[in-house]
C-alpha cells in the first residue's frame, strides 16, 4: 500500500500545483547557495585584508583568488549534502498547497481545509531544517568512520525524520496534534518505511529534488489510509 500512495504521488505530476512547488522550492534554494557563496568570497577577502593578515603574509592577492576558488568549491561540495534538506524546508512552507491537490484529486468528499498561518509553516520549515542538518551532520561523520555503512546511516537516518515529520505535517492539518501523534506512535513502522522509501531516491542526482514535493503527497496518502484503520 505504501508503494501504491508513492505511485499515486508520481501520477499526479501532471498537476499544475506541484511543479509550481517544485519551481518555487528550487528557486529559493539557489538563492541561498548562490547567497552562501558570496558570503564565503566576502569573508575570506575581509580576513585577507585586515592588517593583522596583511602583516604576517604581505602581498596576498594570489592566496586571495586561491582562498576565493577554494571557498566556492568547499561551499559546491557541501550544498550537494544539504540541498536537499535544505529544498526540503522550503517546501514545507508549501506543503498545504501540495495537500490540497492531492484532496481535491483523490479525497474531493472532504471538507475544505482552511490554509495554515504562514507563522506555523515558517516554524515547522525552521524545526524541519534543524532536524534534517543535525541528521545529516552526524550521518556523515559516522560515514566517515565507516563507510560501507554510508547508504545505510543514511537512507534510516532521513527516512526516520521524512517519516515522522511529514506524517505529523499531513496529520496536523486534519487532526490535533494528540491524535496525530497518536496514529504515528501506532504506526511507526510503515510511516518509516514510507520515509525509507522516500530518503532512497535522494542519493541520485536530480531526482532527489523532486522527493520533498513526493512525499509530501504520499504522507497525504498515507494518513488518510491510515486514519481510517479501526483503531483496535
Amino acid at each position: 500500500m505504501i508503494f501504491s500512495d508513492f505511485l499515486k504521488s508520481i501520477a499526479q505530476f501532471d498537476d499544475p500545483r506541484f511543479r509550481r512547488v517544485l519551481w518555487r522550492g528550487l528557486g529559493l534554494t539557489i538563492v541561498l547557495l548562490a547567497a552562501a557563496c558570496l558570503l564565503v568570497i566576502y569573508s575570506v577577502n575581509q580576513l585577507l585584508s585586515s592588517a593583522l593578515v596583511a602583516g604576517v603574509i604581505g602581498d596576498q592577492s594570489w592566496l586571495g583568488s586561491l582562498f576565493n576558488i577554494g571557498g566556492v568549491l568547499l561551499t559546491i561540495a557541501l550544498s550537494i549534502w544539504v540541498m536537499v534538506p535544505v529544498a526540503s524546508a522550503i517546501i514545507a512552507l508549501f506543503l498545504d498547497e501540495v495537500a490540497q491537490a492531492v484532496e481535491a484529486r483523490h479525497y474531493p468528499h472532504l471538507p475544505k481545509q482552511a490554509a495554515t498561518k504562514l507563522q506555523d509553516q515558517f516554524l515547522v520549515s525552521i524545526r524541519f531544517l534543524g532536524l534534517l542538518i543535525l541528521a545529516n551532520i552526524g550521518a556523515l561523520i559516522l560515514s566517515m568512520i565507516l563507510p560501507f555503512l554510508a547508504p545505510v546511516v543514511f537512507w534510516a537516518t532521513n527516512g526516520y525524520l521524512m517519516g515522522r515529520e511529514y506524517f505529523q505535517m499531513a496529520a496536523m492539518r486534519r487532526v490535533p496534534r494528540r491524535q496525530a501523534q497518536e496514529l504515528l506512535r501506532r504506526h511507526q513502522g510503515a510511516i518509516w518505511c514510507a520515509g525509507i522509501l522516500m530518503a532512497i531516491p535522494l542519493t541520485i542526482p536530480l531526482v532527489g529534488l523532486f522527493i520533498p514535493i513526493l512525499g509530501a503527497a504520499t504522507f497525504t496518502h498515507l494518513f488518510e489510509r491510515l486514519r481510517a484503520l479501526p483503531s483496535g
